[in-house]
């Protein structure tokens, strides 16, 4: 096999993104052995892609913005990957392929965007997705910070397949299949915005393994992954929609005691911060507990969290002190640029 040249350049200028030759030795010397896969070829503006006769086609689309770029436990090349894979696997689908647009800002160092190339190769791999087409523009200095990814995701399913949250009851349980938090902690900490530092790690990864996990058993409602706004977005995603009361027990939602001091130092609430390698889950009473020993053979850490409830649309928490207190739906954004 012919390796590609090493890339020489050591910043992004504006005529990486003017098409011309500068821009070629971009991707196919950069981009190109990193991503390289059957499916991904430069030469063409359009992919065809396989799509199995017994499944239904599954797409999703989402940006990346976190800032900073590097962060413990990943940065935004594997951080594209990893959302995108989760959209689709708590669909109900198994991811399989990817489009990616690059958006770089002029004196973007070569070193850093190499990073986030392969870690987003790796990650891709790891997740068995191709990335099978993409787009490269560069922008001027300041108009973006250092680099913003665009990517869409392509999966499949069987068809019938249908987590939605029309089907969520009351008397439904609520699971969880980790500690939360975590992803938002370690940007807030590799930020040092607050003069901290930790060993607090991202748990940026897929959740495939806890989705097909779930899907094994009957009564699976609903999953989503909480990003933006944690978990207690997703309870007020739940809330709004089925008209019914979320009880939640403090007690019993899994935090990691590093995420649990910094929030308590900084005045943070972990239960709105974001995670992404985590996912939330709604099953029939009668099959929680096996839906949660299923979870629980590739996510140890998993639990029932509460439930829904006749009554008002709101969600309510049981304090580990024995009282109650209402979530409020998030307004301000207090972690911006988290993903």
């Amino acid at each position: 096999m012919t390796r590609a040249p090493k890339f020489r350049d050591t910043h992004i200028s504006l005529a990486h993104g003017n098409g011309g030759r500068m821009m070629r030795e971009l991707i196919q010397e950069l981009f190109v052995p990193a991503l390289a896969n059957p499916q991904l070829d430069t030469g063409v503006d359009a992919v065809s892609l396989p799509v199995p006769a017994d499944q239904e086609l599954v797409v999703t689309t989402d940006g990346f913005t976190v800032q900073p770029l590097e962060f413990p436990g990943g940065n935004i090349g594997s951080l594209a990957v990893h959302g995108t894979v989760n959209d689709l696997a708590v669909s109900g689908a198994v991811p399989k392929f990817m489009t990616l647009s690059v958006f770089l800002e002029e004196g973007l160092d070569i070193e850093l965007l190499r990073r986030v190339i392969d870690a987003l190769a790796n990650a891709a791999r790891e997740c068995g997705v191709a990335v099978v087409a993409g787009d490269t523009k560069v922008v001027g200095r300041g108009d973006c910070d250092g680099i913003y990814l665009a990517a869409t995701g392509i999966g499949f399913k069987p068809r019938g397949t249908d987590f939605a949250l029309d089907h969520v009851r009351a008397g439904d349980r609520i699971v969880v299949s980790g500690p939360i938090g975590d992803h938002g902690a370690a940007v807030m900490l590799a930020r040092q915005e607050f003069g901290l530092r930790g060993d607090l790690r991202s748990d940026a990864a897929s959740v495939l393994p806890q989705a097909q996990a779930l899907m094994t058993v009957t009564g699976l409602r609903f999953m989503r992954d909480p990003t933006r706004g944690g978990l207690a977005t997703v309870a007020h995603e739940l809330a709004r929609a089925t008209g019914l009361t979320v009880r939640l027990s403090e007690a019993a939602i899994p935090v990691n005691d590093s995420v649990q001091s910094v929030c308590e130092l900084l005045g943070f609430d972990p239960l709105y911060l974001a995670c992404e390698g985590r996912l939330v889950a709604v099953v029939a009473p009668e099959t929680a507990e096996a839906a949660l020993t299923a979870l629980r053979t590739v996510a140890p850490r998993a639990a029932l969290i509460g439930d829904l409830r006749v009554g008002d649309s709101q969600v309510v928490l049981d304090t580990a002190f024995g009282g109650q207190r209402s979530l409020d739906e998030l307004e301000d954004d207090p972690l911006p640029r988290i993903c």
